[in-house]
């Protein structure tokens, strides 16, 4: 079914409009919208390749795959905004277990959902990669439960 104007008001990063780029990490970009099956589970995944931050040590880019998967609860991460969100990352200094994390609570506090995991691949440099992996279920629900078993099931995505 298309959206109606009404359902897509508030977001504000979709439309003609040229797209601004952030030279800086600001979740202040991200937009959400209604989920109109909050009572169904079902899983949304994005897929960024070119996912790019700055070691904090030496300033020269870090590359990785980033992968994030959901649950939604009442509310979805619209896709732009999420784009935009994580190119912001670009001039962002920080270890690589660190952006994942904060992409994770950032979109926790964006959206609550059910359930969330991020996952970063990041490319080999100085003869090792990092891949750090990070998830979240709502206390209380069996979403934590979710969450507790699928990181205790947790391997690296690397042979």
């Amino acid at each position: 079914m298309p959206r109606t104007k009404r359902e897509l008001k508030g977001l504000t990063r979709l439309g003609g409009v040229r797209t601004a780029y952030a030279d800086r990490y600001d979740p202040s970009v991200l937009e959400s919208f209604v989920n109109k099956h909050p009572g169904r589970d079902y899983w949304v995944a994005f897929t960024c390749p070119e996912f790019t931050s700055l070691c904090p040590m030496t300033g020269q880019p870090d590359f990785a795959t980033l992968t994030i998967q959901y649950i939604p609860g009442e509310r979805l991460v619209e896709s732009k905004s999420l784009k935009l969100y994580l190119f912001s990352f670009r001039n962002h200094g920080d270890f690589h277990e660190d952006c994942v994390n904060v992409i994770l609570d950032d979109l926790v506090a964006l959206m609550c959902p059910k359930y969330i995991e991020v996952q970063g691949r990041f490319n080999a440099r100085g003869g090792i990669s990092i891949d750090p992996f990070v998830n979240y279920g709502r206390p209380g629900t069996s979403y934590e439960a979710l969450a507790q078993a699928r990181f205790a099931g947790h391997r690296p995505p690397r042979p």
